[in-house]
C-alpha cells in the first residue's frame, strides 16, 4: 500500500531544489513523511516574562519594551571590508528601567531598520555585563503592531512561553532552517493515516498521530510534548514489535521435522559420563530447547547468559539430542580460532562418544568434524563426505559452512554463536541447507537487557543462564592507571609473575597487532584515541608489548604471540601449547574474547583497556577465574581519572554482572539501528523511543502486536499500520528481517 500521497509528496516539489538536496544528503529526508518525522532534540524556552529593574545575571529572559534610542557605530576591524566594522547598539525602556541591546556585524541590517525610536517589541536573549551596564547581545525580537495592544498580554505571555524547537542539525543545515521547512509542511500532519488501532490507542489515552505531530514541533507547553513523545514513542516500539510478530507468526507457518531424543541414546550417554552436574539454569534452559525441538515448526531461540555461564554445554546437548533423533547439527563460529576452541572442547567433553565409525568409538557415537576455510584440500574433501553421507552428526566451522559446495545429509539444527547478530547472512544460507527449514539456537555471547532482547532478537523466543557453575572462582577487576602512577603497571607485572610461580598462567591483551606499518590507512586510524582526537601514541601492539615482556618484567617465563593475521595451523598450534600448559603468558589481540577456555589461567591484564568497548572488556575477563583458583583482571589506561573512559573502566571494574554492564554500554553507544546491521548509535531507525528507559512500552508493544497479528496476520483491517510498516521495512531491513 502506498504511503498517504500528502507525506509521500517529494521535498524538492515543497520546498524546492536546493533545500531539498541538502536534505537527502546530510539528513536522509526525501518526502514530507520523512521531514515530519525528523523531531526536534529539545527545547529552548524563551523565557518568563521580566521587568528590567529585576533582571537576573547569566539569565534568559524576556521582556517587551520600547525603543528609547538606536545608534549605529563604525569601528576599525581586520574581519570587516575595508577594515570598518559596525555594532548596533539600542536602549529599551519599560517605565521600571533601562536596558542596552547589542548587534554586531552582519547582524545589525535588520534591526537597525526595524528597531525604530518609539517601536514596541519583545525581545529574549541572555543577560550579561558590559562597561558595568546591563545588556542583551544579539537577542531575538518580535515587533508588537499597534493594534496588538487590545490583548498585548496575552500576545506577550504566549510569544514568551512559547517552546523554540531545537531540531537534529549539520554545519549545511542549520536548527532554525529545518525548523522553517517543518512549519511549511506541517499542514500535512493533518493527513497522516495512524498506524495504531483504535481501541489501543483510547485505552491507553493516547493522542492521535496528526495531534502528536503538531504538538511535536508547535508545542505551546511542556505538556504538549509529552503527550506527543508518548504517543510517538509507541508507534515506534509498536510498528517496530508487530513487524517481528509478523515475522515469527510466519515461522510458526513452516514446516519442521520435530526431533525428539532416544531414551537410552547419545544424548543420556553423554549425561552418564559429565564428571559434574548441570545447574538448575542449565535444566530449564535445555528443557524448553528440547520442548520446541520436538514441535514441527522450527524453533527460533535465543540463548544468552553470563560469561562461564555454560552456554555451550546446552548448545552441545542440543546438538547430540538432534543426532538423537537422526538428524546432523551444524555450529557456525565468528573465527577459526574460535572454531578449533569448540571443536576441541566439544571432542574432549563427547569422549569415545564422539568417535563414531572409529575404532574404540563407543555405542551410540557420532563423527565431530571440523570444517575451517584454511584447511587442506584433502582433509576438506574428507569433511564434506562426512557431511554429505551423514557420517558427520556434528559439524562446528566457519562461514566456510555456507559455501555452494557443502551439502548435508539431513540437517535438523544450526547454533549461530554470535554476538549482537552478527551473521545474518551465515545463518539465512545454512538454514537453506535443510530439507525442511532446520531448528535455529542463536547464542549471544554479551550478555543484554530484556528490553534489547526483544528488540535486538525480537523474532527468537529468549532461554535466559543466570547462574555460574559450581566450582567457578570471583574474578578481581582494578583499574591500573598507567600515567598517574606508572609503579602501578610494575606492580602489574609481578602479580602475572606470582600467578606464573603458583602454577597458573596469564593473557596480556593488546588492542593491536603491529604489523600495520605497511598500511597507512589503518596507522592513521589507529592513532585516534576514542576519548581523545588529539592521543598521539598508536594503540600498544601485541608484537611490540611481548618483545618487551619477553626482555623486561617477564624475562624467563614462556610468553607467546596469538593474533588474527597468523596462519590457522600457527594458531591453533600456540592455543594447543597454551591449554596444555606448555607456555606460561599469551600476548594476544581480541581473538581471546569469545569461547576459550583454558581453566589454570587465572591472570590478564589488559593494555589501553579505554580502547574497547564495555561488554568486549567483560567478555575477555571472563577467560580468567574459569577453573577452581580465583582470576585477576588488569585493566590499563593511561587516560585521566576524570575522563569518560576511566568512568567506564570503573564500571567494568566495579562489578561482574554482565547484565548490568550491558546496559551502561547501552546507555554510553545508543541501540544502533535494531532492525539494521548497523549496530553503532550512529544510525538508528528509533527516534524517541530509547530501549533502557522505554522498557515497560517495548513490553506492553510486544503484547499488543503478538495481539494484532494473530487476530489479522495480514493486516486487512488496518491499513495505516501497513503504511506504517512499508516506511519503517525499506529494502534492505526487509530483506534483514526475512534472513532474521
Amino acid at each position: 500500500m502506498d504511503l498517504v500521497p500528502a507525506l509521500q509528496e517529494p521535498l524538492k516539489k515543497v520546498l524546492g531544489p536546493a533545500t531539498a538536496k541538502v536534505m537527502a544528503e546530510h539528513l536522509g529526508l526525501h518526502t514530507v513523511g520523512d521531514l515530519l518525522h525528523h523531531y526536534p532534540r529539545r527545547y529552548e524556552e524563551r523565557g518568563q516574562l521580566t521587568h528590567l529593574a529585576d533582571l537576573p545575571m547569566d539569565e534568559h529572559v524576556t521582556v517587551v519594551a520600547q525603543v528609547a534610542d538606536a545608534r549605529l557605530h563604525t569601528f576599525a576591524s581586520s574581519k570587516a571590508p575595508r577594515g570598518k566594522g559596525q555594532r548596533l547598539e539600542v536602549t529599551i525602556t519599560d517605565g521600571s528601567g533601562r536596558l542596552q541591546l547589542v548587534f554586531f556585524g552582519n547582524g545589525v541590517h535588520k534591526p537597525h531598520k526595524e528597531l525604530l525610536p518609539g517601536t514596541r517589541a519583545m525581545f529574549a536573549g541572555k543577560v550579561s555585563v558590559f562597561n558595568r551596564r546591563l545588556q542583551l547581545a544579539h537577542p531575538a525580537y518580535e515587533l508588537l503592531r499597534a493594534d496588538d495592544d487590545g490583548d498585548a498580554a496575552e500576545s506577550v505571555e504566549s510569544w514568551a512561553g512559547a517552546l523554540i524547537p531545537l531540531y537534529p542539525a549539520t554545519a549545511k543545515l542549520e536548527s532554525w532552517k529545518i525548523g522553517k521547512a517543518i512549519q511549511t509542511v506541517l499542514p500535512s500532519a493533518q493527513e497522516a493515516v495512524d498506524p495504531l488501532p483504535g481501541t489501543l490507542r483510547e485505552g491507553r489515552g493516547l493522542v492521535p498521530l496528526p495531534e502528536a505531530l503538531l504538538k511535536i514541533h508547535r508545542p505551546h507547553t511542556r505538556a504538549d510534548v509529552e503527550d506527543a513523545r508518548a504517543r510517538l514513542k509507541w508507534d515506534e516500539a509498536f510498528v517496530l514489535q508487530v513487524a517481528l510478530a509478523r515475522r515469527r507468526h510466519a515461522e510458526t507457518q513452516l514446516p519442521a521435522v520435530p526431533r525428539r531424543p532416544s531414551p537410552d541414546g547419545l544424548l543420556t550417554a553423554f549425561d552418564d559420563r559429565l564428571p559434574f552436574t548441570l545447574t538448575e539454569g542449565q535444566r530449564k534452559v535445555s528443557r524448553e530447547i528440547f520442548d520446541d525441538l520436538a514441535t514441527d515448526h522450527p524453533m527460533h531461540r535465543l540463548l544468552q547468559g553470563e560469561v562461564g555461564s555454560g552456554k555451550t554445554m546446552v548448545a552441545l546437548r542440543a546438538m547430540l539430542a538432534v543426532v538423537d533423533a537422526g538428524g546432523q547439527a551444524v555450529m557456525l563460529a565468528p573465527t577459526e580460532v574460535l572454531a578449533q576452541q569448540h571443536h576441541r572442547s566439544v571432542v574432549e567433553m563427547m569422549g569415545e562418544l564422539a568417535e563414531g565409525g572409529m575404532l574404540g568409538g563407543a555405542e551410540h557415537a557420532t563423527k565431530v568434524v571440523l570444517l575451517t576455510g584454511s584447511m587442506g584440500a584433502a582433509a576438506r574433501r574428507h569433511a564434506l563426505l562426512d557431511l554429505a553421507t551423514g557420517e558427520a552428526g556434528i559439524v562446528i566451522g566457519t562461514h566456510a559452512l555456507i559455501e555452494d559446495k557443502v551439502q548435508f545429509h539431513d540437517l535438523g539444527l544450526v547454533v549461530v554463536d554470535e554476538q549482537h547478530r552478527f551473521g545474518v547472512e551465515q545463518r539465512d544460507a545454512l538454514r537453506g541447507k535443510g530439507k525442511q527449514p532446520p531448528h535455529l539456537l542463536v547464542m549471544t555471547a554479551t550478555p543484554i537487557p530484556r528490553t534489547v532482547a526483544m528488540t535486538v532478537f525480537g523474532d527468537l523466543e529468549t532461554s535466559v543462564l543466570d547462574q555460574l557453575p559450581a566450582g567457578r572462582s570471583p574474578i578481581a577487576s582494578h583499574v591500573v592507571p598507567a600515567a598517574d602512577k606508572p609503579h602501578f603497571l610494575t606492580r602489574a607485572w609481578e602479580r602475572v609473575r606470582e600467578e606464573v610461580s603458583n602454577g597458573h598462567q596469564g593473557y596480556v591483551v593488546c588492542p593491536r597487532i603491529g604489523d600495520e606499518d605497511d598500511d597507512p590507512k589503518k596507522k592513521a586510524a589507529q592513532r585516534k584515541s576514542p576519548e581523545d582526537d588529539a592521543e598521539k601514541r598508536p594503540p600498544l601492539a601485541v608484537l611490540d608489548v611481548a618483545d618487551q615482556l619477553a626482555k623486561g618484567p617477564l624475562q624467563g617465563l614462556g610468553v607467546e604471540i596469538l593474533h588474527g593475521r597468523m596462519q590457522p595451523d600457527d594458531k591453533d598450534a600456540v592455543m594447543r601449547r597454551f591449554a596444555a600448559g606448555e607456555s606460561d603468558v599469551l600476548v594476544a589481540t581480541t581473538v581471546i574474547e569469545v569461547g576459550v577456555n583454558v581453566p589454570n589461567a587465572t591472570a590478564m591484564v589488559i593494555m589501553d583497556a579505554d580502547r574497547f568497548g564495555v561488554s568486549q572488556l567483560h567478555q575477555l575477563r571472563g577467560r580468567v577465574g574459569r577453573g577452581s583458583a580465583p582470576g585477576l583482571c588488569l585493566l590499563v589506561s593511561e587516560m585521566p581519572e576524570a575522563s569518560a573512559a576511566r568512568q567506564r573502566l570503573n564500571a567494568v571494574a566495579g562489578t561482574l554482572d554482565g547484565f548490568e554492564l550491558s546496559r551502561i554500554d547501552l546507555e554510553q553507544r545508543r541501540e544502533g539501528d535494531v532492525l539494521g546491521q548497523a549496530q553503532s548509535g550512529a544510525r538508528t531507525s528509533l527516534r524517541v523511543l530509547a530501549v533502557i528507559e522505554d522498557e515497560e512500552i517495548i513490553a506492553e508493544a510486544r503484547q499488543e502486536a503478538a495481539a494484532v497479528v494473530a487476530a489479522d496476520p495480514e493486516l486487512t483491517g488496518l491499513p495505516g499500520l501497513r503504511t506504517a510498516l512499508d516506511a519503517l521495512l525499506d529494502e534492505e531491513r526487509e530483506q534483514y528481517l526475512e534472513k532474521g
